[in-house]
Parts: C-alpha cells; structure tokens; sequence
C-alpha cells in the first residue's frame, strides 16, 4: 500500500492517497481544488487516481473532488447521510456512487469502509481503511471534521456560518453520540484528521498530523465526558467566530463548484483600471507587506499582506461574491500561489491584478503607534483602543479600556465606533489590526491608526494595568 499526506497551511487542511501498488489504483480523500499535487504524486508512483471521496460538504474550501473526477475519470464517492437539505446536488452525476454507513469500496486491495460520524453535519462520514493484502482489519480511519489531533469538529457552523437557526446544540448532541460510537473501536486505530491547528472547524486542534484513537481517549477532552448535557456544554463554549465565507463554501460544495480549468485567467492591468474599480466601489486588495503598506499604499485599498500564512481566510472575510475583485501582488511570482489560495475558498470572480509598480504617485500612509507612544498617547487625550482579537483572545487579557469587536465582524458593528477621535487597532500581532486599520479607512473612518506591535510588546508596557 501507498499512502501520502498533503497539507495546505492556508487552510490548515489535510488531505490523503491510498494506492494499492499491486494494482496501480489509487483513492483521494478530501481533496483541494487545487489538484496537481494529487496528479504529481500519482504519475511519481505510478498510480492511476480511479477513486475521489471525501466525507462531507466541506464549509472551509472550496472541494476539489469534481476536479480530480475531471481530469482523471476517477468515481466519486460521496456521503448520501444525513436529511434532505445536505445531499449532493451533483448526485445524479455518471461517476458519482452514493454511500452510507456500512457500505464498502474497493481500491485494489484495499478496502474502504463507510462510518456515519454526524455532529459536524448530518452528511458527514468516515472512512475506515483494510489493507487487505496484509491484514483482516483496519489499520485507521480517516476521520475528517469530525476527530482532530485533541478535539472534535464543531456543530456550531450550519448555525452561526450558514443560518441555519437551532441546529447547533441537536448537533453538539448527535456529535456526543459519534464520541461514544468510537470509544468502543479499537485503540490500535490510526486516526487521520482532516484538519490540523490553525482551522476554524474546531476551537483546540492540535499541530501533530496523525494520532491514534487509543491517545485520543486519554487524553482529548472530547472523550472525558460521561454524560451527554455536560458534553455539550463544554463543545459549544468558546469556538472561535467563523469567517463569513463558510457560508458559501457550504452552498458551492453542495451545489458543486466550477472546474478550475474553465475559469477566466486574470490579467495584468494598470493604474487606470485599479482607480476605476476602487471608483466603482470594488475590493482591491493591497498583499504587498505590511511595511511597504504603511510606507505607501493607494487609498481605499485593503490590506491583507500576503506574509501572513493564511492570508486567504481574511480575504474571505470581506469579499463580495457577486461582485468581482482584485488584488496588488507582492511581485509577479506570486500571483499565481495568490490565485491557487483565492479559489480554494470559492473567489474565482478576479479579472485582473496589479503589480506593485502601480503604488505610486497619488498614494497615502497608514499611522502606526508603539506600544510606549500608545500609553503615552492614552494618558493625554481620549482614544479608542479597538482591540480586533476573537473573543476568547481578548477575554485572556488585552489592553485597558480596549474595546473587542472581532475583526470578520467590524462592518456590522460600525455604529460602535467614533467618528470624533482616533481609533486605535490591535491584536496579537499587529497583522489582524493592520487589516482592519485599512478596512476602517477604507470604510471612511479618517483618523485610524494601528499599534504596530504585538502582545508580547504591548502586554509588557501595560502590565500593571492588563486586565485578565
């Protein structure tokens, strides 16, 4: 048997080969839209892709399954739990098969067994792998959303991404239920998440890649609980807000998503064209770095600096999907990993994008503050600090009088902030505040300044007044 890891850091998600080296077949499970890597390693070992699944609607990227099925004729297989609002809306498909619990597939010799793991969503199942040419049981599962390394997939999304009103806790519920299911599988168990820390699909994942169900009793925290009202309690509690975009990453998967090779190449444009978009009241996005930003930048632009690892998920947080969008590239290399992580969350609509060279001529600066100069500036005159955290983050400890709106949330809580003094950004690092210093300008809030520096700087020049 051959089995390979891939693993995108803008999304923080995993995704898996299986081939049977006796065959030449090989299985895809919860693929990227982008697919050449799957294509790569394939054609390395000699493999042919004839088996892409994934186990469920995928709420975080845009799925790559019908991808993969294009270029290679591969059969989908796809999770056909769940009640009527969660099917597949491409299920009628000619290479697509429809799966339930119990069911089993074949890939070569090996063997793929489906287990119903709702609680993230109805539709969601795992997949137990055989590889039968050496052993009568499974050697792991492929778990998902619904078990990460030290948690388990949230039950919050449909609700709080997608507005499906009253379906977290039922979810939180059906998600003690698939707990109590694993605990009685055994614990030699691989356990091969789909996730790993950094994604907004649980609240604690850990950064290991594997684990094995046996350490997850021990000592996850989802597998402590005894009785399911405390259990649910403990899921719901603290998750972090999910990014708006969820809600279209749910629509598209289900609907299912245009094939990359048939979206419009953007191209390269100029000055002109970058003030006529902003004129139209268009996003441009500014993925320059975060100095060269502050230096000069055009106004009206948003700045989200490309250096941040997953930059792609704060695109997401303001992007209008009806509406097309551009970016200012860093340099004429990175425009294409740019595009691979736009349309991994859904962002096809890009006609064009601009090189840094456009940055000139009628540009203006973005303030910044040291710690020191804010403390200083906050004994003078009155401020706001607008500390952009997630809620968790600021309950920990933040600055005196701050005030907390996360940053996906700002435009709809504008009414809460100043037209009549400074509004000052933070956040653990100065990249979020950054973002959302330009989003506010961006938005016609004139006096905007960002606390440059991060909580290691900032919570030691107020450490006698931090509140915790």
């Amino acid at each position: 048997m051959i089995f390979r890891y891939f693993y995108d850091n803008t999304l923080a998600q995993a995704s898996y080969l299986v081939g049977c080296a006796a065959t030449g077949e090989a299985l895809i499970v919860d693929p990227m839209r982008d697919i050449q890597p799957y294509l790569a390693m394939a054609e390395k070992e000699g493999l042919r892709i004839t088996h892409v699944t994934e186990t469920h609607i995928h709420a975080d990227f845009v799925s790559g399954i019908r991808d993969v099925a294009a270029a290679t004729g591969a059969t989908m297989y796809l999770s056909d739990m769940g009640d009527a609002d969660w099917k597949y809306g491409f299920a009628n498909d000619p290479q697509v098969i429809l799966v339930r619990d119990g069911d089993a597939f074949m890939v070569g010799n090996i063997r793929i067994e489906v287990l119903a793991t709702p609680g993230h969503t109805l539709e969601h199942v795992a997949f137990g792998l055989t590889d039968t040419a050496a052993a009568d049981k499974p050697m792991g599962v492929f778990t998902g959303d619904f078990l990460f390394v030290g948690d388990v997939g949230r039950p919050d999304l449909l609700e709080e991404a997608a507005g499906f009103v009253g379906t977290k806790e039922p979810g939180a519920r059906t998600q003690y239920q698939t707990v109590e299911r694993f605990k009685q599988l055994p614990d030699y168990l691989q356990i091969w998440p789909a996730h790993g820390a950094g994604s907004a699909c649980g609240k604690a994942l850990g950064a290991i890649p594997s684990t094995t169900l046996g350490y997850e009793k021990l000592f996850n925290p989802a597998f402590q609980f005894n009785d399911e009202e405390s259990f649910v309690k403990w899921l719901l509690a603290d998750q972090p807000e999910p990014p708006r975009y969820f809600a279209q990453m749910k629509h598209v998967n289900k609907v299912g998503s245009p094939l990359v090779r048939d979206l419009v190449v953007p191209q390269q444009l100029d000055r002109d064209a970058l003030d006529a978009a902003l004129a139209d009241g268009l996003l441009v996005v500014d993925m320059r770095s975060r100095e060269d930003y502050v230096e000069a930048h055009i106004a009206g632009t948003l700045s989200v600096p490309m250096g941040n690892t997953m930059f792609s998920t704060y695109v997401g947080w303001f992007v209008d999907y009806k509406q097309p969008m551009y970016f200012i590239t860093p340099d004429a290399e990175a425009v294409e990993l740019i595009l691979i992580a736009l349309r991994a969350i859904g962002i096809d609509n890009v006609p064009g994008y601009f090189l840094p060279e456009v940055v000139n001529g009628d540009t203006v600066n973005l303030p910044t503050f040291t710690a020191q100069e804010l403390a200083e500036r906050m004994q003078a005159n009155g401020l706001m600090v607008l500390d952009v955290r997630g809620g968790t983050e600021f309950a920990q400890g933040h600055i005196p009088s701050a005030t907390n709106i996360p940053l996906g949330y700002l435009p709809r809580h504008l009414d809460q902030l100043p037209t009549d003094r400074l509004i000052v950004t933070n956040c653990a690092s100065g990249y979020r505040s950054q973002v959302a210093a330009s989003l506010l300008r961006k938005l016609g809030f004139t006096d905007v300044a960002n606390l440059n520096e991060g909580e290691s700087v900032w919570a030691d020049v107020f450490a006698a007044e931090v509140a915790r």
